[in-house]
């Protein structure tokens, strides 16, 4: 592994010296890892902290480093998924997080970084109640995972629209890059809608969707031009949900629980739901652990060989849609 690789996914991240314990066995110490870690210890952010961006990038076997592109850490340096916690603030829903340890070539621990899946807030004090180490990578992964949520209308071979939940491994599916494919899973999971778990609405007609569409942040629409409005020289765009929200059209929709569904074929696909382009499960190390055992058992690099997202178009980032009517562009670019 070499700095040179690039980020398969950016996290947002406190470093540990932003967390620290406020009240118990621990206290004054910064969030430490797993074997150091004192349940009903309390902490406290810290008055000046923010999230930075830490930069994931994986080897064939599934592990992990920091990416060069990273705002945080080493690049080329290895990370270690170490454990889950559960926070309980003063008010409010518990918080569930992961914490990321950065390792020197000797081994040696050189930085602890918390990932939290559900905001935290300065000034809050959050009580410790739960640390495992069996659940980190699969949270990761989960979070990871490109999702439809329940009642998102998938095009069938038959051009025929059915409920996510209620299709059926086996399923013939429309796809736009390769016809008619089989489902070979679908994986479900319920998630507090909050921080990296909140969906992304895209209301009906926004990007010329036939009705609300509801994805997870990072997944991909895909966007054919017509014309090149966004200067990027490709007609096939990939276009993440979370960089189009635009608080009008496209919005952050935060609040309760949601139910998430992965569609995953033997490759990487690009489906309909809602009469529109967006992706299938891109499958990585990253978001493998989220199938079930049973599934992993069986895969093997002939099956379902390693994927490129950019095969389906241009990956527009978010600099790209610093435009106020960014999300009127693609549509007006999709029609003429």
């Amino acid at each position: 592994m070499t700095s040179s690789h690039q980020a398969i996914q950016s996290i947002p991240v406190y470093p540990a010296e932003q967390f620290r314990v406020e009240i118990g066995a621990n206290m004054g110490d910064a969030l430490g890892v797993l074997d150091d870690l004192m349940l009903d210890d309390i902490y406290q952010l810290d008055p000046r902290a923010r999230p930075r961006r830490l930069g994931l990038a994986s080897n064939p076997g599934g592990a992990f480093y920091i990416a060069k592109d990273s705002e945080l850490g080493t690049p080329g340096a290895r990370l270690h998924l170490d454990c889950t916690l559960t926070l309980i603030p003063q008010a409010g829903g518990s918080v569930e997080a992961v914490v990321l340890v950065e390792v020197d070539p000797d081994g040696m621990i050189a930085g602890i970084y918390l990932l939290p899946l559900a905001p935290l807030h300065r000034g809050v004090a959050y009580s410790l109640v739960r640390a495992e180490q069996d659940q980190a990578r699969r949270k990761l992964a989960q979070m990871s995972c490109v999702s439809f949520t329940r009642g998102t209308r998938i095009t069938l071979s038959t051009g025929a629209q059915m409920p996510i939940e209620n299709l059926q491994p086996g399923d013939r599916i429309l796809t736009r890059d390769a016809g008619v494919q089989e489902l070979r899973w679908i994986g479900q999971s319920t998630s507090r809608a909050t921080g990296r778990m909140a969906p992304v609405l895209i209301r009906a007609g926004a990007l010329n969707n036939a009705g609300d569409l509801l994805v997870s942040p990072d997944h991909r629409l895909m966007v054919y031009q017509r014309r090149d409005r966004l200067g990027t020289g490709c007609s096939e765009l990939l276009v993440r949900a979370r960089d189009l929200v635009n608080g009008d059209s496209v919005v952050m929709s935060a609040g309760g629980f949601v139910d998430y569904f992965q569609l995953l074929f033997d490759r990487h696909h690009i489906v309909y739901a809602e009469g529109i382009a967006a992706e299938s499960l891109y499958l990585d190390p990253l978001t493998q652990p989220a199938l079930p055992d049973e599934l992993l058992s069986v895969i093997t690099p002939h099956r379902l060989p390693l994927q490129r997202r950019d095969s389906h178009g241009f990956e527009v980032q978010k600099a790209l849609l610093d435009h106020p009517d960014a999300v009127g562009l693609l549509r007006r670019a999709s029609l003429s």
